[in-house]
């Protein structure tokens, strides 16, 4: 099961902001006052657009709002690869994400980083698991 567990635990990781956000709501009127929906649309933007697709003011995706699609294997070999980028830097990990993020969207990179794929051709599923990956590995959590 190699991964699973790594798996696991960022899937999990990541549902906390969602189970965050949901139980703020509790207690909140059915008919949004107008305080509520002043907040509500300035709040809108700051979180993720309507595509889903969340780009750094460096043109970098660093989110995908959509679930994470790879095989466990895949998701090994990625957060394995991130890694090896992350040990190659010889510094704190995670201030590099959007680095290596951006060198794995370059149109001419393939490799275990984005499941042999270029990362225009991998759907929004796998996107995000590219991303998990990276994350995952700049927090140490894989091999």
């Amino acid at each position: 099961m190699g991964n699973y567990p790594i798996a696991v635990a960022l899937c999990a990781v990541g549902l906390l902001p969602l189970a965050a956000c949901s139980s703020r709501h509790e207690g909140t009127p059915s008919t949004p006052t107008s305080s509520t929906t002043d907040q509500a649309e300035t709040a809108a933007p700051a979180q993720t657009p309507a595509d889903g697709i969340e780009v750094s003011p460096g043109g970098v995706t660093t989110g995908v709002q959509a679930t994470p699609d790879a095989t466990e294997s895949g998701y090994g070999q990625a957060c394995l690869a991130a890694k090896s980028w992350f040990d190659t830097r010889g510094t704190e990990p995670k201030p590099l994400v959007e680095e290596y993020l951006k060198s794995v969207q370059d149109p001419g990179y393939t490799g275990p980083g984005t499941f042999g794929k270029t990362w225009s051709v991998l759907t929004a599923g796998e996107q995000s698991a590219v991303i998990m990956a990276a994350n995952g590995a700049a927090d140490g959590l894989c091999g």
